[in-house]
């Protein structure tokens, strides 16, 4: 189960991206998805989608590769910081 990632005061979704085992394309799983899980053809496809529909709360997207280790991660950009 996907966890809320908390950096800082604020919890953010958790998206995780994965190749799929027959290696067409890619699957966006996440708790915040209303069906657990997205299939794409395109990396790139499901970043936007993930980033577009977490565009009122903050989210962590995690890409991984296929032995399963983070190659890439977008995070939520801290605009607010105090100084």
């Amino acid at each position: 189960m996907l966890r809320a990632y908390n950096g800082g005061s604020l919890s953010a979704a958790i998206y995780e991206m994965r190749p799929r085992k027959h290696k067409h394309g890619v699957d966006l799983i996440s708790d915040a998805l209303p069906f657990g899980g997205l299939w794409y053809t395109k990396p790139d496809d499901a970043v936007e989608y993930a980033e577009f529909f977490s565009r009122s709360h903050d989210a962590v997207i995690r890409v991984y590769d296929d032995a399963g280790n983070v190659i890439e991660t977008h995070e939520p950009a801290d605009e607010f910081r105090e100084a």
